[in-house]
């Protein structure tokens, strides 16, 4: 065939499959929709997406009220220049959600009272206003459903809100706590109310002996915090495991623990001790006397880490308090405390003659085992002091010392071992140096080689 014949005859098939599947061509997924009779037609060209430009930003919403103060500078403009962190901003709400008024109406138009403006909520107003939303189920749902919706309830039940229905503006409110322009969300570590800020914020009040002289309460709670195991966790180490003070008096319902409650209160982490004082002979007594039970040994603000030292007949143990050196109660706090201590010896000897064998090259990794179940111990009896059992403490205690004691002897038999092995060693040695030392006198027995003639 010839060449021109040929190329006519492809030219005329492709033309043909362009017509039944127009798709099959890149520049059929470019081509513009059929437009409107009328309308004006696109650029039928299109740039590859790598050359499309970003589309430009849409301009938000005219708001009158932030572009308003904006402009009028110092304490005026702060709201409208912070707001864009605000968790309710960056939710689509804006000033108007709280402070009512037309933020689409120009100048002084946008404050008519006409219009719902409120201007600057007052103290009473605020648990209504922001139960306007957060009270309302239908509402929290659609931003986020795990969000509790009876915060005003809880908060009208709290000292803060009981005071504030009787007339008491100088208590704390929402805004008191949560901040305003902007409010950040919990979880923003630079909110006021971020576990590790709480206590700080609790203190801008209750650390103010001036602020509090009113209401004849001690300022001192922040500074015995900090000193505390929990403040030591919270705010030194970090640990969002430790307690802040909404823990223990509650949040929006905040109420200090009742006498008869605090025991409760710090079962929420240390269930098991609550579990064992209940059943001890000191809740009885506690409850007659009405005393709060666990602060009795362990101070509210200022916990301090516990220690064997709390345990025994005289100070510092917390027991010296109550029981008097000689009595019943006494003796059994001493008893215990003996039980500790003849555990922790035990496992001091024991830990010290495996290092002894480790540090001379033996393998102690068995012996460490029984020393690891005699810790686990220790912390038991440890324990078992809040239900008073002088039996189940000894027997956490006897259980230990076996233990210790069973390392003890694999550590014993490690150091026998490497004693054995240095003996050996010794005879090993001094039999090469007189075997040397014979092969010497032989050598130099021998004739030597004699003279050429």
């Amino acid at each position: 065939m010839r060449e021109p014949v040929r190329w006519a005859i492809l030219a005329l098939t492709a033309g043909v499959l362009l017509v039944i599947h127009p798709q099959a061509t890149p520049a059929a997924a470019e081509r513009p929709a059929v437009q409107p009779a009328g309308a004006r037609m696109a650029a039928p060209v299109s740039p590859t997406p790598a050359q499309t430009p970003a589309a430009p930003p849409q301009a938000a919403p005219s708001d009158s009220c932030i572009d308003c103060h904006r402009n009028l500078g110092g304490r005026l403009a702060a709201p409208a220049l912070r707001i864009a962190d605000d968790i309710h901003v960056k939710r689509g709400f804006s000033c108007s959600a709280c402070h009512g008024g037309d933020p689409r109406a120009p100048g002084l138009e946008a404050m008519d009272p006409k219009k719902g403006f409120v201007g600057k909520p007052k103290p009473a107003q605020l648990p209504t206003l922001c139960g306007n939303c957060h009270s309302k189920p239908e509402v929290m749902r659609k931003f986020n459903p795990k969000i509790r919706t009876d915060e005003v309830a809880r908060f009208l039940t709290s000292v803060h809100g009981q005071k504030l229905s009787k007339g008491d503006t100088r208590v704390a409110t929402c805004t008191s706590c949560h901040g305003v322009h902007p409010i950040l969300a919990v979880s923003d570590s630079k909110s006021p109310v971020f576990p590790a800020n709480v206590p700080a914020t609790c203190a801008r009040c209750h650390a103010d002996a001036q602020y509090m002289k009113p209401y004849s309460i001690a300022t001192t709670q922040y500074a015995e915090y900090q000193a505390s195991i929990h403040g030591e966790a919270l705010l030194k180490r970090g640990s969002m495991q430790a307690p802040a003070c909404n823990d223990c008096h509650g949040n929006h319902g905040a109420v200090p623990p009742g006498v008869t409650s605090v025991a409760n209160v710090c079962a929420q982490c240390h269930g098991s001790q609550r579990d064992l004082f209940v059943r001890s002979p000191h809740k009885a007594a506690y409850e007659a006397a009405g005393f709060p039970q666990c602060t009795v040994c362990h101070s509210n603000h200022k916990i301090v880490q516990p220690s064997d030292a709390m345990v025994g007949a005289a100070a510092p143990a917390v027991c010296a308090q109550c029981h008097a050196e000689g009595s019943k109660g006494a003796a059994t706090a001493t008893a215990i405390r003996t039980a500790l201590d003849d555990l922790k010896t035990s496992m001091g000897a024991a830990t010290e003659v495996v290092a002894r064998a480790e540090n001379a090259g033996m393998d102690m990794t068995d012996a460490k085992l029984p020393l690891s179940d005699a810790q686990t111990q220790l912390i038991l009896g440890r324990n078992l002091v809040h239900s008073l059992s002088l039996r189940e403490v000894q027997s956490a205690a006897t259980e230990g010392i076996g233990l210790s004691q069973k390392a003890a002897d694999l550590g014993r038999a490690g150091l026998a071992e490497i004693a054995f092995r240095r003996r050996g060693f010794a005879f090993a040695l001094a039999g090469l140096m007189i075997l040397a030392l014979g092969l010497y006198l032989k050598i130099r027995a021998m004739p030597g080689p004699s003279a050429p003639s």
